[in-house]
């Protein structure tokens, strides 16, 4: 058994704690919302993000950020992205030496574009870091519905004790050394989600929807690729997994949030009918930034800045996007 803490009590949080918890470690969950912590103490449910799924009476809940850390040997940081470096700072005069940090948010820091991993080492040196990313909505991890994922770290045994930490009969964990490939493949994802969503918000097909994601995974892979990622990294659960999911379930808040979008609302209406911070809005312009520094040729990653931040019209980015020059599939084969 392992002492652990989450940071976060959102719907992934609190879908993780369950998950932790029914696997016999001693699980305290931070929230820096009060009303959040009594709700999931006085009911034993996340109502407003995790709505029916109950909370074992074990898994404690607080809003102090020093009796939740202090002692753990795993802690997960389940903030949404733009707010991991704050609460990472605060954290990091209770982490000792040596302890695992898990991140599982998904996202590329504004202004520094810089991976979670990368934030959470800068303000976290002493701490072992991780990641666990892959198709895995935490409205059916916290039902125990069957779900795999892949667990990463530049250490092996760090990678190793995350997976034999979280892995059980219905959630099962790989192991890779490819932190680049998978934190990116999380991230620009959510972007990709954002566009699908405007497709079906635009009223188009399946045949549509079916370009968009594959020519998404080859953008997604041309940037991986560039920043020294794996090619079977982006074929593997944190990128072409979790991009399948994304762009398609009921549970996605970015394909949710891009198909309002598509009807014609702004990406702010769009967040607060969700009611759930969309990570690809944030990982947009960093991705952008990313792709130009790179030399790396992002099409669809450029339209959805163009739609959320330049005020294009939703159909003509669709239509620019198909009139492109025309060119090969891969740039790779030779006749």
């Amino acid at each position: 058994m392992k002492r652990i803490c989450v940071l976060g009590a959102g719907s992934w949080g609190t879908a993780l704690a369950i998950l932790l918890c029914n696997n016999g470690h001693s699980v305290t969950v931070w929230s820096i919302d009060p009303e959040e912590v009594l709700m999931l103490m006085d009911y034993r449910e996340q109502r407003d993000k995790l709505p029916g799924v109950m909370v074992p009476s074990t898994i404690d809940f607080t809003t102090n950020m020093e009796v939740a850390v202090t002692g753990a040997e795993i802690v997960v940081c389940a903030v949404p992205s733009p707010f991991v470096r704050s609460t990472m700072k605060s954290v990091s005069k209770y982490i000792v030496d040596g302890t695992i940090i898990v991140d599982v948010a998904k996202g590329i820091e504004d202004k520094t574009y810089k991976t979670m991993t990368e934030v959470i080492e800068d303000e976290c040196p002493q701490a072992k870091v991780g990641i666990l990313s892959g198709p895995s909505h935490a409205e059916e991890v916290g039902r125990g519905i069957p779900t795999t994922i892949v667990a990463g770290s530049k250490e092996r045994d760090v990678a190793e004790c995350i997976q034999d930490t979280f892995m059980n009969e219905t959630f099962r964990v790989y192991t890779s050394p490819d932190v680049v490939g998978i934190e990116l493949g999380g991230s620009l994802k959510n972007v990709i989600a954002l566009a699908a969503g405007i497709v079906d918000g635009l009223g188009f097909g399946d045949n549509t929807k079916a370009a968009l994601m594959t020519r998404g995974i080859a953008e997604i892979m041309r940037l991986v690729i560039a920043l020294g990622g794996s090619m079977e990294t982006v074929a593997g659960l944190s990128g072409i997994g979790d991009l399948i999911v994304t762009c398609t379930s009921k549970h996605s808040r970015n394909r949710n949030a891009g198909y309002l979008i598509g009807q014609g609302k702004s990406y702010q209406e769009a967040m607060d009918e969700v009611k759930m911070v969309v990570e690809g809005v944030y990982s947009a312009k960093a991705a952008m930034a990313l792709a130009k520094a790179n030399h790396v040729s992002m099409p669809i990653v450029e339209a959805v800045n163009e739609v959320l931040f330049e005020g294009t019209d939703a159909k003509e980015a669709s239509m620019r996007l198909l009139m492109r020059d025309r060119t090969t599939e891969s740039q790779n084969l030779e006749w």
